[in-house]
């Protein structure tokens, strides 16, 4: 019996509260002139049975909003612990860091000593729990670029540092980019970074805010931008290219058709991502973000693109969905600009439904199918997964408290599945948000448009020739490696309480998938991907995995079951 058909007809319990799947449910009634299924439309079987270079059979990709390494783990492993605070305690034998700490930056800092901070100037400070919320740094192409001042990472303040309204101190000044947090507040990602691994040498692709964030990690690419609309030019770099206008991404801007977009600057990307090379490879996969289903109302009465969440600790009400964080609509053999809705739960992870027709989502669905999906036993090869805005830590509307809740809950119910044991779990984030990182990587990638560029002087972003873009020519805008942000690995294959040195950026994701279901095929065009640092160092395939789950508290962090 194939596994799409098992599932028609058989009746499921699913777990964790989730609802039921009877064969009635899901029944799907099959459209005028369909056909039967065809051989590229049926299922052969689970993820589990896609040939794979390693014995991880599942990968999920938590991908988080705006922080920077030493912004969460500044002084990992030790926390300060006041009481009253989730406690934190180091296990022994936990690795060397590169952080604040162990880089004796945090006194006598540089962005406390330069005079050009001005009154700004401040050390790196600990943010307690009860400042969680924070203002939005500054965390543009330039202003970052700026910030770090050719390696000496020096003028934070200056140039992306915001602060709070009414805080005290150097919480309310643009100090506050100095900021960290330990673990009495980011606890959960502290405590998964002891019992698996993390690398501390991770960073962006190139400097810049979300959607190059968002692009590096399905395709290694910025370049090759189509205008859709346009009524302003800050969110690209003009290159020339033989007598041809070509276009790089450098700031944030919607997707272009997506029903949720504004209509007054929209993109479509041109090159391809890795969702491409799976449906090649008809390997299962699929994007799934809060608020994307919009047919969906939440508890506040919200719902379609308004659908909205109240944090209690940002003290506001967010919207779910946010169009320019979306990976795949950006392109369009992957879009779902109408956000359709998948042809039933079977299909999840599929091109083409049951009954051999191209299902409507196209790969692109609601957080809520992802959960639906997997307790039913249809858990796509790879997943992206983006939490609704409020947990997905971007600092002015959301936080690491309700980030941590978003995380643990589905960290939790992913190792309650049979399938947590050849499960993989990246946590990553798209950009630093101009939180202060001392790391500085050697550039690698130069740029050099006279207005934008700022790293080594005016219009100078490194040395040597810019890379090659989407048509093998050098293009400006894709300067990096940019900030550095935190990288996970939780998995019962993944190293314990390991800290990996390797250099890798958002690039590395697409190369892990393609390494592991593509046989190393990759997307070329210019995309990072061949040349970024491999992630495979953070697992151990040699030993017996350690399948016992690490069960956390959604709201402290805390372990409620050890892996130990």
């Amino acid at each position: 019996m194939r596994f799409r058909d098992f599932l028609l007809s058989a009746t499921l319990c699913v777990s964790a509260g989730l609802v039921a799947l009877t064969a009635a449910q899901a029944a799907i009634q099959a459209p005028q002139g369909a056909v039967a299924p065809s051989a590229l439309a049926q299922a052969k079987g689970t993820a589990d049975q896609f040939k794979t270079a390693t014995p991880i059979k599942h990968v999920v990709i938590i991908y988080d909003e705006n922080v920077s390494f030493d912004h969460y783990f500044a002084t990992y492993p030790h926390a300060q612990n006041p009481q009253g605070e989730p406690k934190f305690t180091a296990l022994s034998g936990t690795p060397h860091v590169n952080n604040l700490v162990s880089a004796n930056l945090l006194t006598n800092n540089p962005n406390f000593t330069n005079k050009q901070n001005g009154a700004d100037a401040a050390n790196p400070f600990r943010l307690d729990r009860t400042q969680a919320a924070t203002a939005d740094q500054n965390h543009g192409y330039t202003a970052e670029q700026q910030a770090y001042d050719g390696g000496k990472a020096d003028l934070f303040p200056k140039y992306t540092g915001r602060g709070t309204p009414g805080g005290v101190g150097a919480f309310g000044t643009k100090g506050q980019v100095m900021g960290y947090y330990d673990g009495n507040t980011v606890t959960a990602l502290w405590n998964y970074a002891q019992h698996d691994a993390m690398d501390d040498n991770a960073y962006t692709d190139t400097y810049g805010p979300s959607t190059p964030g968002a692009l590096e990690v399905v395709s290694g690419q910025t370049d090759g931008v189509k205008l859709i609309a346009s009524n302003k030019s800050s969110y690209y770099l003009k290159n020339n290219i033989n007598g041809k206008t070509d276009y790089a991404l450098i700031a944030d801007v919607d997707p272009g058709h997506d029903v949720c977009s504004k209509k007054t600057n929209q993109v479509m990307m041109t090159g391809k991502n890795i969702g491409d090379l799976l449906n090649a490879g008809n390997i299962t996969w699929g994007g799934f973000m809060g608020g994307f289903d919009l047919q969906t109302k939440n508890p506040n009465g919200t719902t379609g693109c308004a659908r909205s969440t109240v944090s209690t600790v940002v003290g506001k009400t967010v919207p779910d969905y946010i169009p320019h964080h979306n990976w795949f609509q950006y392109y369009a053999s992957t879009a779902n600009p109408r956000h359709l809705r998948p042809a039933g739960l079977v299909d999840i992870g599929y091109s083409y439904d049951h009954y051999g027709q191209k299902d409507p989502a196209n790969h692109e669905y609601g957080l809520h199918d992802f959960y639906k999906a997997v307790a039913a036993g249809n858990f796509p090869a790879v997943s992206y997964i983006k939490l609704p805005a409020y947990q997905d830590a971007h600092a002015g509307y959301s936080d690491p408290l309700d980030e941590q809740a978003g995380l643990v809950k589905l960290i939790n119910f992913l190792q309650h599945q049979p399938d947590w044991k050849n499960t993989a779990v990246i946590i990553a984030w798209d950009d630093s948000d101009g939180w202060y990182d001392h790391a500085f990587a050697k550039t690698l990638r130069s740029s050099f448009n006279p207005k934008a560029d700022r790293l080594d002087g005016p219009g100078k972003c490194g040395t040597g020739t810019p890379p090659d873009g989407l048509d093998g020519q050098p293009v400006n805008g894709r300067c990096g490696p940019g900030t550095r942000l935190p990288f996970l690995v939780i998995s019962p294959w993944a190293r314990p309480n390991y800290v990996d040195h390797t250099e890798t950026t958002q690039a590395s994701v697409v190369k892990f998938i393609e390494d592991n279901w593509l046989h190393g095929a990759r997307l070329g065009g210019g995309s990072f991907d061949a040349q970024a640092g491999s992630i495979m160092g953070m697992f151990d395939f040699t030993q017996v995995p350690h399948n016992k789950p690490l069960l956390l508290n959604a709201s402290t962090g805390e372990i409620l079951a050890s892996a130990d």
